[in-house]
Parts: C-alpha cells; structure tokens; sequence
C-alpha cells in the first residue's frame, strides 16, 4: 500500500496518483494492506481505495508462483477489477497475477518497472547475512525469472531506468516499452547554498542492499575521515548499529519522521550514495538532487538515468574507495553556491512530474 510513501516503489505510485488526481484523472486504486493501515490520504487522491489482505506464510511459499506474487492472488480483487473496462496499471511485477488471464485480454494493461526483479532479488539474496533469508531470496528470484514472461500480455512496459528499458525493449517484442522516470515529491529543486557541518548517507536500512552499502561506505570511507557522519534511515539492524556505534564521528538517526528526513537532507554538506545494484532508478539520488548540495555517488546509482559525472552541478562520480575519500576530503571546504543550484536545476529537466504524468496520460 504507497502510504505512508517512504520508500522506494511506494514514493513513486503515491506521487504517480498524486498527479494523476491534479490532472483530472479518476483513479480506482485496489492496494494490499500487509503491514500498513487503511489511509485516508489516499482516499482522498483516490475515486475509490479497496483494499484487500495478502495471503502470507507457508502455504504461499508452496507454489510455482514467486511468494510475492502468490500472496497478492484475491477473487475479490478479480470481481472488482472485472466491474469494469477501465485501463489497468499494474505496478511491479508482483501485482501481475491477474495480467495474462483471458478475461482480461480486450484491457489495455500497463506493466509498470521498478526493479528487473529477478536480478534484484539475485543481489538482495548476495547481501543478506541471515542464511535462511537468503535461501528465501534465491529461491524467489528464480521464480520471479521464469514469471517475469506474463508481461507481454501487456501493451505497455514503463521503465524507471534506460538501461532497463533496453532490457525490456530487447527481450519482449510485444508490449511498447517507454521511459518514464519514478514520480517524487519535489516539484522544483530546493536547495539551501551555503556549506553543511555533516555527510549524509540514508536508506530503508532494513533491505540488504542498504545496510551493506552504509557498511561498505563505513568501512572505506566514513572511519578515515574526520569529518561528522550521519546514517539516517529505517530498521537499522544489530550488526549496523554495532558498527556506526564504534566509529566516534558516526551518528545513526533510526526511523525519522518525513520532516526530519527532509531536514537532515537539506542541512547536510555532502549526500554520500552507494550501491552494488544498477537495476532501477535510485529514488534517495533524485531526492538529493532535488533537495541537497553536494552529492558523491558511485556509478551504479547513476546506471541508465541519463545523469553524469558533472561536478558543475555538484554531483561527483566516485569509481572506488580513494576515489570518496580525495572528492569528499575536497568538497568539504567548499560552499554550494546559487550558481550551482541554478545549474543543478537545468540538469533535472527530465525528472519533472509533470513533463512525465504528459507522457503517462498520452498511453491512457
């Protein structure tokens, strides 16, 4: 269910209906409430909210279908679904039970990427430290892999990243494949100039792929330098907070409200960024952009988003660890000036919500 929007895929669908509602559009929205209570923020962006339970636990695991998807399977969803002729958009592949079902084929369906799922679960499975989890994670890539074929009974992929939508252009010949970047909260750049008094690093620290990131940006770059350091995200686990508890210029901010988050993003010097992962569009880069000043990444968060190593806009490639250090160790005595800000501004043209819900009402 994308409320609260605070991660991720979630960020992208909430601002998708949020733009979709101010550009007169009705949206039917049917969300799986696992984890997350009823909203009315989202009934008041929504014709109609419907929500149904996910079907977890082991019976839901003993399936050919991946777990994600088996889980998401509801009659009720289908008879909802079926009142109807409405366009469907079914966001990420684990909502696309439904999307190759014959009832359905006169539907114009829309698959809408987040992540090549497969290759996502395959990283998230190399990262995880619990053994039993990872045998969980390989087990569903495989299945995502061989489910991931159910898209071509779509008309429409739209993919988040370029690389990915040449992967989907290449392999499915049928449906049309479009770039459409993930939607976001930022309607223009906010950025303060001026010089901060910490580096930055945030995420969803309960997904592998986050918590070895701020492990590896700890163990390269964060305990060389003397510079302060904040980690700020969800669900830290036991190993991190071990780890940021014994580095003295380390602070770990766990579960901070939007507002914090939003200020400690604002207020920080330098936005570090880090991924093994090239899959998708890294949302935490695009808020930065929107919102922060300098921002060190590696090229993997920058993989097929037509974004480059461009320090006159205040975004630097690090390819490696010495890399971090000399760009950090440099930009920490500099200040972000307006020109930079302006300049940064210039440089998102193509992240614009509405230049991208323009492209997404054209198909609808």
């Amino acid at each position: 269910m994308p409320y609260p929007p605070n991660y991720g895929g979630v960020i992208d669908v909430f601002y998708k209906l949020v733009w979709l509602k101010k550009s007169g559009v009705k949206v039917y929205l049917h969300c799986f409430t696992y984890g997350r209570s009823p909203s009315k923020e989202l009934e008041a962006i929504c014709e109609e909210v419907y929500y149904y339970p996910r079907k977890t636990g082991i019976i839901s695991n003993l399936s050919y279908l991946p777990y994600t998807v088996r889980s998401r399977q509801s009659a009720e969803l289908e008879k909802n679904l079926l009142s109807n002729d409405y366009p469907i958009l079914f966001e990420v592949l684990h909502t696309c039970y439904l999307i190759n079902d014959p009832r359905f084929s006169k539907r114009i369906k829309i698959y809408r990427h987040s992540n090549i799922e497969h290759v996502y679960y395959y990283h998230l499975a190399k990262a995880e430290k619990n053994l039993l989890k990872r045998a969980y994670l390989k087990i569903e890539a495989r299945k995502l892999e061989r489910f991931e074929m159910v898209i071509e009974s779509a008309q429409y992929i739209l993919a988040v990243n370029e690389e990915d939508s040449n992967y989907f252009s290449q392999k499915y010949s049928s449906p049309k494949t479009i770039f459409i970047p993930s939607f976001h909260p930022n309607t223009e750049p906010e950025i303060k100039p001026g010089k901060g008094n910490y580096i930055l690093y945030h995420g969803n620290l309960s997904v592998s792929e986050n918590y070895e990131a701020a492990d590896w940006l700890i163990t390269n770059v964060f305990n060389i330098l003397p510079h302060k350091v904040i980690i700020a995200g969800l669900n830290a686990p036991d190993f991190l907070k071990k780890r940021i508890s014994e580095n003295k210029n380390i602070e770990l901010v766990e579960n901070p409200s939007e507002e914090k988050m939003n200020e400690l993003i604002a207020n920080a010097h330098i936005h570090c960024l880090y991924t093994h992962q090239a899959t998708g569009l890294k949302l935490k880069l695009l808020n930065v952009l929107f919102k922060g000043r300098f921002v060190v990444c590696n090229p993997s968060i920058l993989s097929g988003t037509k974004l480059g190593n461009t320090g006159n806009t205040g975004l630097y490639i690090a390819e490696n660890r010495k890399d971090f250090t000399t760009i950090i160790t440099d930009l920490v005595e500099k200040e972000f000036t307006s020109q930079l800000a302006d300049l940064r501004v210039k440089s998102l043209g193509f992240y614009s919500n509405q230049t991208n819900i323009t492209k997404l009402l054209e198909i609808l």
